[in-house]
C-alpha cells in the first residue's frame, strides 16, 4: 500500500460557470470524490489537501457586506471557516461515495495551523489579491480605515493584496499522522493552512496571509512520509510553450530539467510555477518520491504512469 497525498485545485471544487451556491458546489466534489475513491479502493492511504480562493473570497465579501451590523472577522479566522466548509463538503462526499462502494466511510477534517516565518521576505511584499474589486476612491478610503494594502490588479479595479510566506511546520502533524495510521482518511491544511507565528512565549498568533495550497501540501508529503504527491488541476499535462502553436506537452520531467524550465521562465507565477516547485522539492525530497500532476478526470490514470506528468529526482 503506497500513501498518496492528493491536492485538489479549483475545479475540483466548483464549476465556474455553475453559480457560487453550497448546493452547486456540492455537486462538483461528488463528482470529484469519485477517481479518489477509486484511488482509495485500489488499497493506498489517501490524505487530501484543497485550495479555497473562491470560497474565501467570498466569506470575506460577506463580512465586508455586513460591517455595519455585526464585526469584520480577522482574515484568519475567515481561513479556518473556509477550511471547515469545504472540509464537511469533501466528507459528505467522499463518504457517500465510499458508503456506496461498501466500504467504511471513515473521513475526517483536520483545522490545521501551518507556522510560517514573521521574517519571511513575502511579509514585506504582499501579492495575494483578495475580495472584491474595488474604484480608486474606494481603495484610497479602505487604505486610510484598515491599512490594508490595494494594488491596482489587471486593469479591473484595486483589491486587497496579503502576503504569501512559506510554510514551516504544520502545528497538528502528530495528529494528522495518528489518524492514517488507525486507517482515517484525513482532510487537512486546507488553503495552505491557517497561517500562523510562533510569539516569544511559544504561543501562536494568526496572521492575514495566504500559504500557497501547493507548497503546503508538498510539506505536508514530505511529514507523513508520503510516496507520491498527487497534484490534480485543470490541465491534463505540464506543458512548454504552454497556449502557443509551439505548445509541447510532457509526460515526465527530472527534478533537474523542471529547475531548467523554471530557470528558462516556462511556467505562469500563480499557476503552473507552484505546482512544478512543490513537485520539485517532493520528488528531491527523497528516494523513491514521483509527484505527479494531472487533470481531475485521470487521476487514476496518472497513478499508473498514463497520464498526467511525472516528475522524479
Amino acid at each position: 500500500m503506497s500513501k498518496i497525498v492528493i491536492a485538489l485545485g479549483g475545479n475540483a471544487l466548483q464549476n465556474p460557470s455553475l453559480p457560487p451556491t453550497a448546493e452547486a458546489q456540492l455537486e462538483v466534489i461528488r463528482a470529484t470524490a469519485k477517481p479518489i475513491v477509486e484511488i482509495i479502493a485500489q488499497g493506498h492511504s489517501v490524505t487530501l489537501t484543497h485550495g479555497n480562493g473562491p470560497q474565501i473570497g467570498r466569506i470575506v465579501l460577506q463580512n465586508e457586506a455586513a460591517e455595519t451590523i455585526t464585526p469584520c472577522l480577522p482574515f484568519d479566522v475567515c481561513g479556518a471557516m473556509s477550511q471547515g466548509m469545504i472540509g464537511y463538503l469533501l466528507q459528505l462526499a467522499v463518504g457517500d461515495e465510499l458508503w456506496l462502494h461498501k466500504m467504511d466511510p471513515r473521513v475526517v477534517t483536520i483545522v490545521t495551523q501551518v507556522v510560517v516565518d514573521q521574517n519571511d521576505p513575502a511579509f514585506q511584499h504582499p501579492t495575494k489579491p483578495i475580495g472584491i474589486f474595488h474604484t480608486c476612491e474606494e481603495a484610497d478610503r479602505i487604505r486610510a480605515q484598515k491599512g490594508y494594502v490595494m494594488v491596482e490588479d489587471a486593469g479591473r479595479g484595486y483589491r486587497r493584496v496579503v502576503p504569501s510566506p512559506k510554510p514551516v511546520k504544520i502545528i497538528e502533524i502528530d495528529i494528522i499522522r495518528d489518524l492514517l495510521q488507525m486507517g482515517e482518511i484525513v482532510i487537512t491544511v486546507g488553503g495552505g493552512g491557517i497561517p500562523v507565528i510562533e510569539e516569544a512565549d511559544g504561543t501562536l498568533s494568526g496572521v492575514a496571509a495566504v500559504i500557497d495550497k501547493d507548497l503546503a501540501a508538498e510539506r505536508l508529503a514530505e511529514d507523513i512520509g508520503a510516496d507520491t504527491l498527487l497534484i490534480l488541476t485543470s490541465v491534463p499535462q505540464v506543458a512548454l510553450h504552454y497556449g502557443t502553436a509551439q505548445q509541447r506537452d510532457l509526460a515526465a520531467l527530472t527534478v533537474d530539467e523542471a529547475r531548467q524550465y523554471i530557470a528558462e521562465g516556462h511556467f505562469a507565477p500563480g499557476s503552473m510555477l507552484p505546482k512544478i516547485e512543490a513537485a520539485v522539492l517532493f520528488a528531491a525530497s527523497g528516494t523513491g518520491r514521483r509527484a505527479i500532476i494531472a487533470q481531475l478526470s485521470e487521476a487514476t490514470l496518472a497513478l499508473a504512469g498514463q497520464a498526467g506528468t511525472a516528475i522524479t529526482a
